[in-house]
């Protein structure tokens, strides 16, 4: 599953994490979540009036966004997050445009770092443009686990860290240095016809469990049958299909330029809120 970024511990174990998506790739992935990022990224860009020279693509399993990016930005480089977090990023200071990732940083254990080493490695007035999960995606999912494994095992095992939410990404935006941080969320509710079914296309993703404190041996059959009947009682809709959120948390920041708008100084507005509300109090 998929957590919140958290520079102080290793929550994953990205080697593991690298070998499930590759093992995904090589079978029939489940792409539709990196279809739409990759749509909306696209999209956001073409609402950009400046032009992009160099641009490279951090982190995001298979080739979607850089392939929907083509006519807006010619050549994307593919720039992996390396396996060992203490490896800096392959990219020179301020030699980038314009840097865009899908759906890589909800795995990255010192999110701060990653984003303070693409701030270094934008130009002036260069974008950072990235989605990652987050929110309250598979809520359903985490919430029917706990209940059943409380019921069946007298405890409850780590399956899906905290997820980051809007105002903590905006917040690491700030902290690593953009101008101009913006942040949004895209629900996506899907729905399927059990929790295996979801389960599967998770597996599909690359995206199942790769917490370093993940429990190592297999889930109890009782377990898991509990855990769909827990699921389908209380997150099914009235044709029995089960519903599973995705939270997708769009960040976006500038690398500081001085032409770019700045915030008015404490006490430099020329009239007060006061003043506003004489002038138009009803007579």
């Amino acid at each position: 599953m998929i957590s919140a970024p958290n520079s102080a511990l290793s929550l994953f174990d990205r080697v593991l994490l690298r070998a499930r998506q590759r093992r995904a790739l090589l079978g029939e992935p489940a792409t539709f979540l990196l279809d739409r990022v990759a749509e909306d990224a696209a999209e956001r860009l073409r609402v950009v009036l400046r032009a992009f020279k160099s641009a490279a693509d951090v982190g995001t399993p298979g080739g979607q966004l850089r392939t929907a990016l083509l006519d807006r930005i010619g050549q994307v480089v593919r720039v992996d997050l390396p396996e060992l977090e203490s490896e800096p990023l392959p990219i020179r200071p301020e030699s980038l445009d314009l840097v865009v990732s899908a759906l890589a940083f909800q795995f990255v254990n010192d999110l701060p770092g990653v984003l303070a080493q693409i701030r270094r490695a934008l130009r002036p007035d260069g974008l950072l443009l990235a989605a990652m999960i987050g929110g309250e995606t598979l809520t359903e999912l985490r919430q029917s686990f706990t209940a059943a494994e409380t019921e069946c095992e007298g405890g409850v095992s780590p399956r899906v860290a905290p997820f980051a939410d809007v105002r903590e990404v905006g917040g690491l935006l700030q902290r690593a240095g953009f101008a101009l941080p913006v942040t949004d969320v895209d629900r996506v509710v899907v729905r399927y016809d059990s929790p295996f079914e979801l389960m599967h296309d998770l597996r599909r993703m690359g995206a199942t469990n790769v917490l370093v404190e993940r429990r190592r041996m297999p889930t109890r059959r009782a377990t898991m049958l509990r855990m769909a009947q827990i699921y389908a009682e209380r997150f099914a809709d009235a044709d029995a299909r089960i519903r599973a959120t995705f939270d997708v948390i769009w960040l976006s920041g500038w690398s500081p330029h001085e032409s770019q708008q700045k915030p008015l100084q404490p006490g430099s507005a020329k009239a007060s809120l006061a003043d506003a509300v004489t002038k138009t109090k009803p007579r």
